[in-house]
């Protein structure tokens, strides 16, 4: 799927993206080229292969070096209070936020 002149002028506009005619020429080239890289990666046999956790671990065993759980910062209604203090709306020590799904 390659991009038009076009395509690359509207999603230029509905990011608020001013480019000159080069730019546009350029940013078509390397978004083509980016469309190109993704069909690619899409047409390889993946049938079997185990998904990674990290790239590395093909090579040599991963470990992830985690952080032990603890408490690092005290609590107090005081320090409560007064982070609500900013938020718009409160009930009970909660922020309240507008529904945004109906």
């Amino acid at each position: 799927m390659a991009l038009t002149e076009n395509d690359v002028s509207r999603l230029a506009n509905l990011a608020r993206l001013e480019l000159t005619s080069d730019a546009r020429t350029h940013v078509q080239n390397d978004l083509n080229s980016i469309l190109s890289l993704i069909e690619k990666l899409q047409a390889v046999d993946t049938t079997g292969v185990e998904p990674l956790t990290h790239p590395i671990s093909t090579l040599e065993e991963v470990t992830l070096r985690l952080r032990e759980d603890r408490v690092t910062e005290s609590a107090s209604l005081e320090q409560r209070d007064a982070l609500l203090h900013a938020a718009p709306a409160t009930q009970e020590g909660l922020f309240l936020v507008p529904k945004v799904i109906e």
